[in-house]
């Protein structure tokens, strides 16, 4: 019985430590792969505010907005004046190349 009773004592132990070792590899590894994950986790958040993020705004100006209804608008209004004589061929030829910047 002696002998019996070391065999079980034996397996027991190596089982034991096979366990306890086997649970530290899990615990290792599912450390690891969480911090991997975290990494990815957090590249993929970065790109998407990158993709998401308004454009900054740039310190040179744009392009000017366009003012032609304004300069349509001034045109249409010399033409009336001529119509109604109040403003002569000479006149209305200056200020229309005045208007359009020739």
């Amino acid at each position: 019985m002696p002998g019996l009773l070391r065999g079980i004592v034996r397996t027991a132990a190596v089982a034991g430590t096979a366990t306890a070792v086997s649970g530290r590899v899990q615990r290792r590894q599912a450390e690891r792969f969480a911090g991997r994950d975290a990494n990815i986790y957090a590249e993929r958040e970065q790109a998407y505010e990158q993709q998401t993020a308004p454009p900054q705004a740039s310190a040179a100006p744009g392009p000017a907005p366009s003012s032609e209804p304004d300069t349509l608008d001034q045109l249409q209004r010399l033409g009336d004046l001529k119509e109604q004589g109040i403003l002569t061929e000479a006149e209305f030829s200056a200020q229309k190349a005045k208007i359009l910047g020739l």
